[in-house]
C-alpha cells in the first residue's frame, strides 16, 4: 500500500494539496505551523495531561473501547493556550476546509478541538470515518454522499509509527461500501515531524496506530469542521465564555459557536437563531 503524498506547508500549491486529498484521501503536510506555536500548544498540553486521567469519561462500553484504556483525552484547548485560535486559522487547512465544504453550505463550525496522547501498549484503535458521526445521513447517501466534515491531525511531537501514528487507508473514501471496515493490513502509518499535519477527508477509513513502546506517549491534536447545518461533536460555545471570544476574529466565532448559520448563497433557512434573528458580537 502506497504511503499517503507528502508536502512541504512553505512551498506546495493549493492544487498539488487537493489533487492528494481527492486521490487518497488524506495527505501529509510538514511545516503547517511555526516552531513557537506548536511549543506553546504542546506545553499547554503536557501540562494539562500531568493532571489527567487515560481512559475514556464514558460509560459506555463502545466509547471505552473507541477512546482507549491509556489514552489521554481532553477538549477546550483554546483555554489553556490562545495560541489554539491562531491554529484554527491556519491558512492551508481553512482553503481545504473552504473548497471541501462550502460547496455545501454557507458555513461551517469547529467540529472537534481535542487532544489524541497515546499511551505505553495501547492496542491499535479500531478503523473508522469520521463522518459515521452522522452516520444515517451519509449512510443514506453513500457512495453519493457529499463531504461533510474535513480534519487534521498535528503532531505536536515527532509522530512514528511505533508511537502509535493514527493509520489511514488510502482511497478508502471512494468505496463503493460505506460499512466495509477495512483491514489492518490496508493500512499505512502517519510518520512526521512536530509541526506537521495530516489533513484527511471525513470519509476515509483510519484509526489511532498501536503504541509499541514501554515508556513514551504519543502527543497529537485533532482539529476538524463540519457543514453548519449539522451539529457538532463537542459544544464549544458552553465552554468558551463570551469574554474571551469577543476579543476573537468573526471567522472563529463562528467556528465556535458565537455566530449564527447563514447558508447564503445557498437557498435554505438561517440556524441557531436568537429571538429569530441572527447571533452577532463585536469583535
Amino acid at each position: 500500500m502506497a504511503e499517503l503524498a507528502r508536502f512541504d506547508g512553505t512551498a506546495a500549491t493549493h492544487a498539488d494539496l487537493m489533487g492528494a486529498y481527492h486521490r487518497d484521501g488524506g495527505l501529509i503536510v510538514e511545516n503547517l505551523f511555526s516552531g513557537d506555536v506548536i511549543r506553546r500548544m504542546r506545553d499547554a498540553v503536557k501540562r494539562k495531561a500531568l493532571e489527567s486521567r487515560p481512559g475514556s469519561k464514558s460509560d459506555h462500553a463502545m466509547w471505552q473501547t473507541f477512546h482507549g484504556k491509556n489514552t489521554i483525552r481532553f477538549t477546550g484547548l483554546g483555554l489553556l493556550d490562545p495560541v489554539f485560535f491562531e491554529m484554527l486559522e491556519n491558512p492551508i487547512f481553512t482553503r481545504i476546509a473552504d473548497e471541501t465544504l462550502l460547496p455545501l453550505c454557507g458555513s461551517y463550525w469547529l467540529n472537534t478541538g481535542q487532544t489524541m496522547i497515546v499511551g505505553p501498549g495501547e492496542p491499535a484503535q479500531y478503523l473508522h470515518r469520521d463522518c459515521g458521526n452522522w452516520n444515517q445521513y451519509c449512510r443514506a447517501l453513500w457512495p453519493n454522499c457529499p463531504e461533510v466534515t474535513v480534519s487534521m491531525m498535528i503532531a505536536l511531537d515527532d509522530m512514528t509509527e511505533e508511537l502509535g501514528g493514527t493509520r489511514v487507508i488510502p482511497g478508502s473514501h471512494l468505496w463503493d461500501d460505506f460499512d466495509r471496515p477495512g483491514r489492518p493490513e490496508e493500512t499505512v502509518p502517519t510518520v512526521m515531524p512536530a509541526g506537521a499535519g495530516m489533513i484527511y477527508s471525513g470519509k476515509v477509513v483510519h484509526g489511532a496506530g498501536h503504541n509499541r513502546t514501554q515508556d513514551r506517549w504519543r502527543f497529537a491534536m485533532h482539529i476538524s469542521f463540519v457543514v453548519g447545518w449539522l451539529v457538532p461533536e463537542e459544544a464549544s460555545a458552553l465552554y468558551y465564555p463570551v469574554e474571551l471570544v469577543k476579543s476573537l476574529s468573526p471567522r472563529v466565532q463562528r467556528l465556535l459557536g458565537y455566530r449564527s448559520y447563514n447558508p447564503l448563497p445557498h437557498p435554505s433557512g438561517r440556524l441557531w437563531l436568537k429571538d429569530f434573528d441572527e447571533i452577532a458580537m463585536d469583535a
